[in-house]
C-alpha cells in the first residue's frame, strides 16, 4: 500500500468505505427484520418461552438503555449516536488496510449498524423494541442491534487489549494520508 499510486489509494478507500458501508446496512436490515417480527408476532402477547425459566422471547418498548437508564432521553440518545458514528467512522479511515487490522474493522461495522439499528427505532417509534430475554439471570430485556454492539466491543477491548501492540496504535495514530 505504500507504493500505491495516491489515485488508486483513494478508490481503495472508496471501495472499503463502501464495502462497510453495504455490510453495515445488510446488518441494519437483519435487526429492522427482527423487530418487525416482535412487533407482528409479540406485542400484545405472552412472553415465548424458549427454554423454560432461561430464554423466552417478550415484547418490550424500551424508551430507555440498558436496565432502565436514561428513559424518555431521546435527544441524548440520538446526539449519542451521532458522535458514536462519527468516531467510528475517523477510526475506521485511520486504520491501515491490511489484514491485521481487519477484526477492528469489523467490529467498526457491528458497532455501527447497531447503534443505527437502534437510532432507527428511536426515530420512527420514539423507543426501541426489544424481545430476547434471560430470565435465568434476570439480564435486561435487547434485541439484534444490541447483541451487535456488546458483541463487537467485547471483541473490540480483547483486542486492544491482548492483540494489538504499541507499534500498532502508532501506526494508526500517527498515520499519514
Amino acid at each position: 500500500m505504500r507504493y500505491m499510486s495516491q489515485e488508486k489509494q483513494k478508490k481503495s478507500n472508496i471501495v472499503s468505505y463502501l464495502a462497510a458501508a453495504v455490510a453495515a446496512g445488510v446488518f441494519v436490515l437483519l435487526d429492522q427484520q427482527t423487530k418487525l417480527l416482535a412487533v407482528s408476532h409479540l406485542k400484545g402477547q405472552k412472553p415465548v418461552i424458549l427454554i423454560d425459566r432461561v430464554f423466552q422471547l417478550c415484547y418490550l418498548e424500551n424508551k430507555g438503555a440498558a436496565f432502565g437508564l436514561f428513559q424518555n432521553q431521546r435527544m441524548f440518545f440520538l446526539i449519542n449516536t451521532v458522535v458514536i458514528l462519527a468516531v467510528m467512522i475517523v477510526l475506521y479511515g485511520r486504520l491501515p488496510r491490511n489484514k491485521r487490522f481487519l477484526p477492528l474493522r469489523f467490529c467498526i461495522v457491528f458497532i455501527s449498524a447497531g447503534a443505527v439499528g437502534n437510532m432507527i427505532d428511536r426515530i420512527r417509534l420514539g423507543y426501541v423494541v426489544d424481545f430476547f430475554y434471560f430470565n435465568l439471570i434476570d439480564f435486561p430485556i435487547f434485541n439484534v442491534a444490541d447483541i451487535y454492539v456488546t458483541c463487537a466491543v467485547f471483541a473490540f477491548a480483547v483486542l486492544i487489549l491482548w492483540y494489538y501492540k504499541e507499534e500498532d496504535f502508532e501506526r494508526i495514530l500517527h498515520r499519514r494520508k
